[in-house]
């Protein structure tokens, strides 16, 4: 069956953050299957080369990895050099990578705050900093953010998450506000459970078993799930949406009581 062309991405680069696992790397086999080249990163190198295998395995073009720890500001400056030098460009940036620390509000850690902070938003700002330039040039250019359901919800013991991942939100309604006029659109993508190592690592049994009832469709979501939304967001078929959030999330925000 032929692809369509509105979401044909031949001849972009796509690098995602986190993408070694999970919704980054189900995000970067998509764009590779759709057409495009690929960068990928992470802090894991093992974890990366065996990603790196999975994307290379059912696509054509190029694609690379870099080692990178974005809780550190000179690191994500590495990686955008490292991408620009060896793919020539990004037109597609997923700003996917991220974590969480579960802490009540009064328990909150001064460390575990300034972690979470660094690598949920810090990092955002400042590899979309240091890529927008040559999107400008070229006038296009598709930035992804990965919020959160609980950006715009939350749970207990979730304030510094829940606090990154709404204003993840913000910052790229505001983003979007800034370029659109260099035809770059900046939009996000918030998740809700999806079989990944985050929330399987964080939730008791009796937790996801909570979640997977709070969906409209009765089951947690799987990785590839999410890469025809971002794959929207990212191709032709998405060129007048910016600023917007599209939930992901089998129909957990539908419930209003």
């Amino acid at each position: 069956m032929p692809r369509n062309d509105l979401f044909d991405l031949s001849g972009r680069v796509a690098l995602v953050t986190g993408g070694s696992k999970g919704l980054g790397k189900a995000m970067a086999r998509g764009f590779a299957e759709a057409g495009a080249d690929v960068a990928i990163s992470s802090r894991t190198e093992a974890e990366l080369d065996k990603a790196l295998t999975e994307i290379r395995a059912d696509a054509p073009g190029r694609s690379m990895r870099v080692v990178a720890d974005m809780t550190s500001r000179d690191d994500v400056q590495r990686l955008a050099g490292a991408v620009l030098e060896e793919m020539g460009r990004v037109d597609i940036l997923v700003n996917n990578a991220g974590t969480n620390v579960p802490q009540p509000i009064d328990g909150i850690k001064d460390e575990d705050w300034d972690r979470v902070l660094e690598l949920n938003l810090s990092s955002i700002m400042i590899l979309t900093r240091a890529l927008v330039p040559q999107m400008k040039e070229r006038g296009w250019g598709r930035i992804i953010n990965i919020s959160s359901v609980l950006g715009l919800g939350s749970k207990t013991e979730r304030s510094v998450y829940s606090a990154t991942k709404r204003a993840v939100i913000g910052l790229a309604q505001a983003a979007s506000l800034d370029l659109g006029k260099y035809g770059i659109t900046v939009n996000c993508i918030a998740p809700g459970p999806f079989l990944t190592d985050l929330p399987m690592n964080l939730l008791s049994d009796a937790e996801k078993k909570v979640f997977a009832e709070r969906t409209a469709l009765g089951r947690w979501g799987e990785p590839r799930e999410v890469a025809g939304a971002a794959i929207l967001l990212a191709s032709e078929a998405g060129s007048y949406i910016t600023g917007e959030t599209i939930v992901v999330d089998g129909g957990v925000m539908a419930h209003t009581l």
